[in-house]
């Protein structure tokens, strides 16, 4: 699904950019691109599973629907990874679809930040993630106790970890990383959600930064990471600043920052980092 949205993204060579207002995560830009990726990804899945809550970034118009023929038949290597199949009630699952994270990168030309997203959480918990990047067309997807095409690296550095940031939130995460870490520490700003998540898995893409550790401490929406919260079940994590494990029903966003890690002492990060929550609402 992440790869049909993935093409209205790159063929969306006019950008018609606009802004949806101020937000509580600062002016909230639209594209060509996020309208068009939106569609095809909303109404291919609302086709497929009429039953199933979606939740989406952007608006959905009801008169402007995506008449979508697909082949339902999963291809050969996702298969071989998922060998038992389960089945759960339609009312337990929830859908969520970023159809294009990183749109104010996309709209200055920082294409390797872009991606598309699905996620498909169970009862809340996120239980199968699809990552993709529309401009090397490379693809993250984990299922929890399902299979996945990607893995977490060989090492991490816990004692003076790269640090993977907002791009608008950098500075404040650096002042307090430097005192937690020391000075050794490195602070890599970027864009998107998405993109920050490959950041701390095994990427085969020359233009993917590598990072130890992801922060977030301002209010970010739940289809920003809820398909990175499923494929960091691969032995890793991501909680609230707080440590608190995030549901992925109810309200669209989460108030209290977001800290993700893999093959490291979770909490122990956690109770390092106590007052970035402090930080991102000053």
């Amino acid at each position: 699904r992440g790869r049909r949205g993935a093409a209205a993204v790159r063929e969306s060579n006019v950008l018609h950019e606009k802004s949806k207002g101020k937000t509580r995560e600062g002016d909230d830009k639209m594209t060509s691109g996020d309208v068009l990726s939106n569609r095809k990804m909303f109404y291919l899945l609302k086709t497929a599973f009429p039953n199933v809550q979606i939740n989406t970034e952007e608006h959905v118009d009801a008169t402007d629907q995506e008449v979508i023929l697909w082949d339902r038949k999963i291809p050969e290597d996702i298969l071989k990874e998922i060998a038992t199949p389960k089945e759960v009630p339609a009312e337990s699952v929830t859908v969520w679809i970023d159809p294009l994270d990183a749109t104010q990168e996309y709209t200055e030309d920082l294409r390797k930040y872009v991606t598309t997203m699905v996620c498909v959480a169970v009862y809340g918990k996120p239980v199968l993630g699809v990552i993709h990047k529309p401009f090397s067309e490379y693809t993250a997807w984990a299922m929890v106790d399902g299979g996945s095409n990607v893995k977490a690296r060989s090492s991490y550095n816990e004692k003076t970890p790269r640090i993977v940031v907002s791009r608008s939130h950098s500075g404040m995460v650096k002042q307090v990383a430097l005192q937690t870490f020391g000075n050794q520490t490195t602070i890599i700003p970027a864009g998107g959600a998405g993109y920050k998540v490959l950041a701390l898995l095994d990427v085969p893409d020359k233009n993917q930064e590598k990072a130890d550790v992801y922060i977030h401490v301002t209010y970010i929406k739940k289809w920003d990471i809820c398909a990175g919260n499923a494929i960091l079940k691969l032995g890793g994590h991501m909680t609230t600043l707080s440590g608190e494990e995030i549901s992925y029903t109810g309200s669209d966003g989460i108030d209290g920052g977001l800290l993700a890690s893999i093959r490291m002492n979770h909490q122990a990060l956690v109770k390092k980092l106590p007052d970035l929550e402090k930080t991102g609402h000053k």
